[in-house]
């Protein structure tokens, strides 16, 4: 696990790269998708970030979504003062407040 500093780019800098990754998945206790995120600019660094609690976590708890926080930096101090602004950074929240658990599914560009 990467120790989260106070800056968003310098957090990503420590995560895994995201080449042939086509999107991520999130998914309800049914198996129903409830979110995705593409892998395309300005989402990029949220498809590492999920990518990233997925290794580590297995599934987006509130452990998970407590530590993507500190990952997102200052996106997250953003995030609270401005909801909506970003939604990946809301998912978060949401859940990191008790929100339900969600699955976190990696798909592949085809090759």
């Amino acid at each position: 696990m990467i120790e989260a500093g106070p800056s968003f780019k310098d957090n990503l800098q420590q995560l895994p790269p995201i080449d042939g990754i086509k999107r991520i998945d999130l998914c309800d206790g049914n198996g129903e998708v409830v979110a995705s995120i593409e892998n395309q600019p300005g989402k990029q660094g949220s498809v590492a970030v999920y990518q990233y609690l997925q290794q580590v976590f297995g599934a987006l708890d509130a452990q998970a979504a407590e530590h993507g926080l500190l990952v997102f930096a200052e996106h997250t101090i953003d995030a609270r003062n401005r909801p909506g602004a970003h939604p990946n950074v809301d998912r978060l929240l949401e859940i990191a407040a008790g929100g339900p658990v969600l699955q976190i599914k990696i798909k592949h560009s085809d090759h």
